[in-house]
């Protein structure tokens, strides 16, 4: 089964490189997992910086259309793609990438069809709560 983790961004060139960082490489019952970047018309690095660090599913809008739309065009994406299981994911470490594996297992075990995280902002130091 090929995961593919879907990260919208919009001028992330600085954050995104922790965020692929923390992500997992291997999950017992996932065959593949892949990554896709949306970039929404970053006017920074955001694509380029993405390719750099072997993101080879880059998308970009020409303009900023909204974590909405980015949204959606990911997931259309990672079903052209052949995902199995999607995972959304922020490119500003509101969620710590380590939990992805935990986020799918009730998946991989068949309990679930969709899976809902919670950042546990309280727990962020660098989360704003106006976010």
């Amino acid at each position: 089964m090929k995961l593919i983790i879907q990260i919208p961004c919009y001028n992330e060139a600085q954050t995104l490189p922790a965020v692929l960082a923390e992500l997992p490489r291997a999950i017992p019952g996932i065959d593949c997992i892949e990554t896709l970047i949306i970039d929404d018309g970053s006017s920074d690095d955001t694509a380029a910086v993405a390719r750099s660090l072997g993101v080879t599913h880059i998308i970009r809008h020409p303009r900023n259309r909204g974590l909405a739309q980015a949204f959606q065009t990911g997931i259309d994406a990672c079903l052209r793609l052949g995902a199995g299981v999607i995972v959304h994911t922020d490119a500003d470490n509101q969620y710590p990438g380590r939990y992805i594996p935990d986020l799918v297992a009730p998946v991989l075990a068949g309990r679930a069809d969709m899976v809902i995280g919670d950042r546990q902002v309280r727990t962020i130091a660098h989360f704003s709560g106006l976010k």
